[in-house]
């Protein structure tokens, strides 16, 4: 029963992504059918986040109401009815008004999953899901270009995805019994959690300085992905199509090194597996600022991507151990929360220095994450390793 549940989970990861990135490849064909000027695409992006960082944050009250396996199928069913109503948006309020259960669904979801298998599984497992979340992000725009390049609309791209993400919600229902099951054997996870409000979780020894480092984490990650390409091609002078393909790389790595990570999380434990990503990324940072050739920004996006891949992954495992089994679906919540709130603000943000700095830069952006990010996260190591 516990490896059937575990499929579910995988196959809910690759679900999870498909939808993520597919307004990127879709937008372009979308804005002009829409009469709105192609910046429309902020909006739309900034509703969904919005809507996720709420749902993340009150995530905790309603699992613990509910449930993990009936949170996990209600936030799928509003994610899929949300795409369907995308395909037939004839207006962009409309688009404005469906991102909304989109937002929503998708905030409590990753709260509920990522805390369900900190709980119930190991270490490698929260890196290889992770790394399937990727596969889904993907494959997503694949299917959207599938369907553009076919003949068909975007609005089938959609459908089709959404179609997905119902056959997903049929297997979660047939699968409700198998997590009322496995959380019979967690009963600490819901039996003390309704005790633990949000002032409690903020006093919780650790839990600021892990939500400043989830917000770097974040913040690290989607200010390298957006900005990679510009900053290749204006302060490094590479032509837009090859930085395009370099810019690739950082995620190549993420993919990558989440799928290699949960052989190795094992034998080295999550604490180290994050120390490491975070020299990875800083040596990745510093191949970027090197003053030599242009093979080396290439190198450093990879090593970037190589040392992001285990620390997001690695710390949400840690979640329990670091705050107890019956108050991590309250701190799980806003760790997402805090992460969710990094990548909406800061690669906007950067996009503001830049135009009055410089997108030269980038690299010390960067490494002010890393850094803050290490000494938050040591910070709660430390006090951890002094409480018996």
């Amino acid at each position: 029963m516990t490896f059937l549940l575990l499929v579910i989970i995988y196959i809910a990861f690759i679900s999870l992504g498909l939808p993520d990135a597919i307004l990127g490849s879709a937008w372009p064909s979308m804005y002009g059918a829409l009469k709105v000027p192609v910046s429309y695409a902020g909006i739309i992006t900034m509703i969904i986040s919005c809507g996720t960082i709420v749902s993340s944050f009150f995530s905790h009250r309603v699992i613990h109401r509910l449930g993990t396996g009936l949170v996990t199928l209600i936030s799928v069913a509003m994610t899929a009815v949300a795409l369907f109503g995308y395909s037939f948006a004839t207006a962009f309020w409309l688009l404005c008004f469906w991102s909304i259960p989109y937002g929503l669904g998708a905030g409590s979801v990753d709260a509920a999953l990522n805390n369900f298998v900190a709980l119930h599984y190991q270490a490698k497992h929260m890196s290889w899901l992770h790394c399937f979340w990727g596969i889904g992000a993907t494959l997503g725009p694949y299917i959207m270009g599938l369907c553009l390049t076919s003949g068909l609309n975007w609005p089938s791209g959609y459908q089709v995805i959404g179609g997905i993400q119902t056959a997903l919600v049929v297997c979660l229902v047939i699968s409700l019994p198998l997590w009322k099951t496995a959380q019979k054997n967690r009963s600490l996870e819901t039996k003390r959690s309704n005790a633990v409000g949000v002032k409690e979780v903020i006093r919780l020894p650790g839990a600021k300085p892990i939500l400043v480092g989830f917000f770097c984490y974040c913040s690290l990650e989607a200010t390298t992905g957006l900005w990679a390409s510009s900053y290749l091609v204006l302060a490094r002078g590479i032509t837009a199509q090859t930085a395009a393909k370099w810019a690739a790389l950082f995620y190549l790595g993420i993919t990558i090194g989440r799928f290699l990570a949960g052989f190795i999380t094992g034998k080295v434990g999550t604490k180290n597996m994050v120390r490491g990503g975070q020299v990875l990324a800083g040596l990745g940072i510093v191949s970027i600022m090197l003053p030599l050739g242009n093979q080396w920004p290439m190198l450093g996006l990879l090593l970037i991507g190589l040392g992001c891949a285990p620390i997001f992954p690695s710390l949400l495992h840690q979640t329990p151990e670091n705050f107890g089994a019956d108050k991590s679906q309250a701190i799980m919540g806003m760790q997402m929360a805090s992460a969710y709130l990094g990548t909406t603000l800061m690669p906007l943000f950067f996009g503001f220095i830049s135009a009055k700095v410089g997108i030269g830069l980038y690299p010390l952006y960067l490494m002010f994450f890393v850094v803050l990010m290490a000494i938050m996260v040591e910070s709660v190591n430390r006090l951890k390793s002094r409480t018996p």
